[in-house]
């Protein structure tokens, strides 16, 4: 049976390459980086070059870089400690955010007296600019956070102009771009962004470990306590192989980024023509079916199925070997609909079937083929 792999929004493959220099790194540098003996010090000799690599492709400094075990944690950090340490009394932020951007929220309310201010969502998951900053202007300590592409829907935020209107304002600006370090170039010099949340299995690096990039003086600390690790930042020993394991992947994504995203993208630009050729009445929810306002590695799909097969579509796409999602993957397992869906469908539409089809330099054109094919089998011409 044909295997076709279209759930790269939700985790990558690890290169080749990247595997081959994390097996020599757990052979050979297994001393801990804390240790002052000599295998101690090769280990954070080559955790700190790691370290100084992955902020030069965002033109900021090596002591702004704090290594976690992904993005979800670099997330909770950010925000729980701009709540604890830095007085942050109110919130702006969207209901189309990542769960770990939202559910991080729910339970700071639960515990410290916010606010959170929801910025409106039209029906093409574009935020309210204009209400941003109408809400901008208070006294309070605010803090934004919104992410620069969405894992669902793939729409591009204007993040450099969020980042300059927060900063106009006084207000701290989060970002979770995990779903676009690796993918897209930032320029945190020119782009005056507070704090960023990465992954490294988004880019063909290893589950496990991902970065928060906080700016210089954040005045933020630890939420995990223990050792005085990532200067007293995240307690733990750090995990070696995979650090090294999301450098390489890193740079081998910049490396390439120019040719895999001409790729990539005539790939998604092939799946929606071919798509809307054969299913007239197919939609595309978000900009995702937009090649210029969405991210090039993915579209989300409404598709016209009749009510007694939508159920079973995903489990019979799985049958034939074609791995894909409806949502994010942190909600599989959940009768919901997507909270992003929710809040830009109409009830028509949202009664369809929806699915993520996901994209990466290792996906090819006739994989594009069989998924039409399969999916001939479902949707009602």
């Amino acid at each position: 049976m044909k295997t076709v792999y279209f759930d790269n929004a939700a985790t990558t493959s690890i290169r080749d390459t990247v595997i081959d220099k994390m097996s020599d790194i757990m052979k050979f540098n297994y001393g801990n980086p804390s240790s002052t003996h000599s295998y101690g010090r090769q280990s954070k000799s080559l955790i700190e070059l790691s370290r100084k690599r992955i902020a030069s492709h965002f033109n900021v400094s090596a002591a702004e870089i704090v290594f976690t075990s992904g993005g979800t944690e670099a997330d909770n950090l950010v925000l729980r400690s701009a709540v604890r340490d830095l007085g942050v009394t109110e919130i702006i932020t969207s209901k189309i955010e990542h769960h770990a951007i939202l559910h991080a929220i729910d339970q700071l309310k639960i515990e410290y007296d916010i606010t959170v201010r929801y910025l409106d969502i039209n029906s093409d998951g574009d935020i309210d600019v204009s209400q941003l900053e109408a809400l901008l202007q208070n006294d309070t300590k605010q803090l934004v956070t919104l992410m620069h592409i969405n894992n669902e829907i793939g729409n591009i935020l204007d993040i450099k102009t969020v980042a300059e209107l927060c900063s106009a304002n006084k207000a701290l600006f989060h970002s979770d771009t995990v779903q676009s370090v690796g993918h897209y170039k930032l320029d945190l010099q020119e782009i005056p962004i507070d704090y960023l949340a990465a992954s490294a299995h988004k880019f063909h690096g290893p589950k496990g470990v991902g970065f928060a990039f906080l700016r210089k003086n954040s005045g933020l600390r630890a939420t995990i306590f223990g050792g005085e690790q990532e200067r007293g930042l995240r307690a733990g020993t750090e995990s070696i192989h995979n650090i090294v394991g999301m450098d390489e992947a890193l740079t081998i994504s910049y490396n390439n980024l120019d040719t895999e995203r001409v790729q990539i993208k005539t790939l998604k630009s092939y799946f929606i023509a071919q798509l809307q050729s054969i299913f007239p009445d197919v939609s595309f929810n978000g900009q995702s079916g937009d090649l210029e306002k969405s991210t090039y590695t993915l579209v989300n799909v409404c598709l016209p199925i009749a009510a007694e097969k939508a159920g079973m579509l995903q489990f019979q796409l799985d049958l034939k070997g074609i791995a894909c999602s409806k949502g994010s993957a942190c909600q599989s397992g959940s009768s919901k609909n997507s909270h992003v869906l929710t809040e830009i469908l109409e009830e028509a539409h949202l009664n369809r079937p929806s699915v993520r089809f996901s994209f990466s330099s290792f996906n090819a054109k006739d994989e594009v083929d069989y998924v039409i094919t399969v999916l001939k089998e479902f949707v009602e011409v």
